[in-house]
Formats: structure tokens, C-alpha cells, sequence
């Protein structure tokens, strides 16, 4: 890791765990659950648990506060205010301008998936992380391509309308 020493890094994975753990708390008490059509697509995806899942609608994506996970959050830029969103296992950020936006929230469901196939906070943020600060680093790991890829896929217009537009790039913002 070119960001941080194994040592930091191994310091500071605890740390993350915690608070993604309570970031997660907080999204399960005032968060919604996901609406009929995000149900189906959260199925479509491979969700296990597709009710547990709940939104919350933020004007920026929490930072850490703790003064080591504050400068990693600053130096690697992963978690960030003007982040579009963020999953912690079953609890979603979502940025209030990106609410509507289901590419999004099929990106974060991937994640949720992830999270459920690796098995909690620590065991889906130390590969996550790794990937994310090993070159070629964010957004080029597989764990990200893998959500960037299912999402897109999922949203992509029929057939007939990408034909009709000559496009099936996936949008590049909320």
C-alpha cells in the first residue's frame, strides 16, 4: 500500500469497522426501507436480506470524526462530503441530489451483497480497502468494478431505446 504501511493500515481497519458499524446503526433507525422497484432490483442483484435494508438521505456523506479515520477519509478520498453515496451493510447514505437516482442505489446494493458474502464490517472492508489503496487502486479494484458493472447492467435501457440512442454507457452522475 502505497498510502499506508501495513502497520497503519492494520491500525486503523478496526477503527473503520467500528464506525461503519455505528454508521450503520444510525441508517437502520432513521433510514426507509427500500420501495417496491429497489426490493426487486436488490433481488435482480443477489441481496439475501433485501428487507433489512434501509436509506437514509443525507446533504453529504458523513466523515469520520475520529482524528486518525478523519486524515485516512482526507488522504485516500473514499469517504468524502461530496460522495454520491455509501453502503455499510445494510444501511445506505444516499446524497439528497442522488436520491432518485437508481444506478446509485443499485451500485450501493452490490455492496450490501458483498458485504453479505464476506460476512461483516471487517471481513468486507479489509479486501475493500486493500483494493482501494493497492495500485491501480479506487475505482479499478474488482469489489468496485463488480458494483459498477452490476448496476450498470441492471440499469441499462431495453434494447429497442439503447438502438434508438446509440448509447449504452451508464450515466456518469446522479
Amino acid at each position: 500500500m502505497d498510502i499506508f504501511t501495513s502497520e497503519q493500515f492494520e491500525m486503523l481497519l478496526p477503527l473503520a469497522a467500528v464506525w461503519a458499524e455505528e454508521q450503520e446503526r444510525m441508517i437502520l433507525l432513521s433510514g426507509v426501507p427500500l420501495t417496491e422497484s429497489q426490493v426487486e432490483d436488490a433481488r435482480q442483484i443477489g441481496v439475501l436480506h433485501p428487507d433489512r435494508v434501509r436509506l437514509l438521505r443525507v446533504p453529504q456523506i458523513p466523515v469520520p470524526t475520529h482524528p486518525a479515520l478523519a486524515t485516512a477519509a482526507q488522504v485516500t478520498g473514499l469517504i468524502s462530503p461530496a460522495g454520491w453515496g455509501v453502503a455499510f451493510r445494510y444501511g445506505i447514505f444516499i446524497r439528497n441530489d442522488c436520491w432518485t437516482c437508481r444506478e446509485l442505489v443499485a451500485h450501493e446494493l452490490v455492496h450490501v451483497v458483498q458485504y453479505e458474502r464476506l460476512g461483516g464490517f471487517e471481513e468486507f472492508l479489509r479486501p475493500y480497502l486493500t483494493e482501494c489503496l493497492t495500485p491501480p487502486g479506487y475505482p479499478h479494484g474488482p469489489m468496485e468494478q463488480e458494483a459498477i458493472t452490476k448496476a450498470a447492467e441492471l440499469c441499462k435501457p431495453p434494447l429497442i431505446i439503447q438502438n434508438e440512442y446509440k448509447s449504452n454507457t451508464p450515466s456518469t452522475s446522479c
